[in-house]
């Protein structure tokens, strides 16, 4: 048998064992180092320069991860699992890996005295199901339709957030807005897609306080005519179109050879004649509004405006798709397959505005909208962009409620009590899996400690007291249990 002959590069470097191990390890660690001062109320914003050259201020974890450019294959592990938290929850990108670079740190001790990565994975596991099984006996349920609470429960996830110093203004916009977009599933199912469905819309100038949200879209466009076309319309007749509103071009490279003068003509006519075709199969259905994610022609804007309609031509897709949601109106490919249950009615109010030195077009004040824009106002846009960041996380635990109505302890309660259960559990496991199991009921206590450590108080002494007062109530509640069973 001979040794495997490997070819690499002179650049690269290759290692294996428990070399690689630690490696890892320290990369994780280094990781959770950068953005553990940014872990709770009294935590730090990090100012980062993008990849484009402007400046990012943020104690998102997700946010500064973001912008690292690492090439460490381990480091790249915990931003992607960060990553995972923001689109999954939305929240605690910054505990996830705090948490995960803990259990990483626990776990070297054991690498050092020859435990198999297989037996601690197996320890871990065991402690993450007694871990889960702890925390749904903690959980309460909540009313969804108590404001109060709901107002209380997302103020607590952006209360450690630049925009906490603002009260209620995020936390009501990110309730509102989720609250417009739900839709019952039935069964007690609810649906709310935040992506597709709720815009953010930031506009600099103004104040914060300033910041809505509407019961209906807006969005960066004005009409294509501004003289001739309304910019004000009460209860509009909309119609949404996702096709060119001009002569249709050959799909491929098309000469046409004209013999005679007059041909030219015709050929000039029958595009007239196309056009105008196409314009009263739409006036057919007397619309106020006329909105086309294609092109529409000079021609056609003069015939929809002699009608009295006014359009819009060169609309995203997706601000499309959140007026049918808003009005009821349905997207059509072709104009001569339009009915009238494809336009919608149930807007109450088209206006386009100047704000600042650019047109905004709003549909407004709609009966029962599935969409809606939050408009944010501010001072510059670093600031708009931060606030936005603290909106999605606000938006995200809002959907998580309505999605799973259960409300845990924070402040490192929970971490505090599932390590303190896993320490108990921890004397009836048998083999040598027991130590990496403490060893991970020990890391939770990394989330208070942090939280400590970024509040300046003396840790040693406040995590003894806490785990005191833990320590108390499982006695106690031991003790019942015990009179119980007597």
């Amino acid at each position: 048998m001979h040794a495997p002959v490997l070819v690499l590069r002179d650049s690269l470097k290759r290692e294996s064992g428990r070399k690689v191990h630690h490696a890892n390890i320290q990369a994780a660690k280094a990781v959770a180092d950068i953005i553990r001062t940014t872990l709770g109320p009294r935590s730090m914003l990090k100012m980062l320069l993008d990849a484009s050259g402007g400046i990012v201020v943020t104690n998102d974890g997700n946010a500064i991860l973001r912008e690292l450019d690492l090439a460490h294959p381990a480091a790249k592990s915990m931003i992607e699992l960060s990553r995972t938290q923001d689109e999954e929850v939305g929240d605690g990108t910054t505990s996830v890996i705090v948490l995960g670079g803990e259990m990483l740190h626990v776990a070297e001790a054991f690498i050092e005295k020859n435990y198999h990565p297989t037996v601690i994975c197996r320890a871990y596991s065991k402690a993450l199901e007694d871990a889960i099984a702890v925390i749904d006996k903690i959980a309460m349920s909540i009313d969804v339709n108590d404001r109060p609470t709901m107002l209380g429960l997302v103020k607590s996830c952006i209360g450690t957030k630049f925009t906490s110093q603002f009260g209620d203004l995020i936390a009501d916009l990110a309730i509102d807005a989720t609250s417009i977009v739900g839709v019952d599933l039935g069964q007690g199912l609810r649906e709310v897609d935040i992506k597709k469905y709720i815009k953010v819309e930031k506009v600099p100038g103004g104040q914060l306080e300033d910041s809505k949200v509407l019961k209906g879209v807006m969005f960066n466009k004005d009409v294509v005519a501004p003289g001739k076309m309304k910019r004000k319309i009460v209860n509009p007749r909309v119609i949404l179109l996702d096709c060119p509103v001009e002569y249709k071009k050959g799909e491929n490279q098309t000469n046409a050879e004209l013999v005679r003068e007059e041909d030219w003509e015709v050929l000039l006519k029958m595009e007239e004649e196309y056009i105008e075709n196409m314009c009263a199969q739409i006036l057919k259905l007397k619309p106020d509004l006329v909105i086309t994610e294609k092109g529409l022609s000079d021609l056609a804007c003069h015939y929809l405006s002699k009608a009295g309609v006014s359009a819009i031509r060169r609309l995203r897709k997706t601000d499309n798709n959140r007026i049918a949601k808003a009005c009821g109106a349905t997207v059509v490919n072709r104009p001569d397959e339009l009915q009238e249950s494809d336009v919608g009615t149930g807007a109450g109010l088209f206006e386009v505005k100047k704000i600042g030195d650019e047109f905004f077009a709003f549909i407004v004040d709609c009966k029962d909208p599935k969409a809606c824009t939050v408009l944010l106002r501010g001072a510059s846009k670093d600031l708009l962009n931060e606030v936005e960041r603290n909106l999605q996380d606000a938006m995200s635990v809002a959907r998580n409620i309505l999605k799973n109505p259960k409300l845990l302890p924070g402040g490192g309660a929970t971490e505090l009590t599932v390590s303190a259960a896993l320490k108990q559990k921890s004397s009836s496991i048998e083999g040598i899996e027991k130590w990496p199991y403490e060893a991970a009921a020990i890391a939770f206590e990394a989330i208070p400690r942090t939280l400590a450590q970024n509040c300046g108080v003396n840790v040693i002494r406040t995590m003894t007291a806490l785990q005191g007062k833990v320590l108390t109530f499982f006695c106690r509640v031991n003790g019942f249990f015990a009179y119980l069973y007597s």
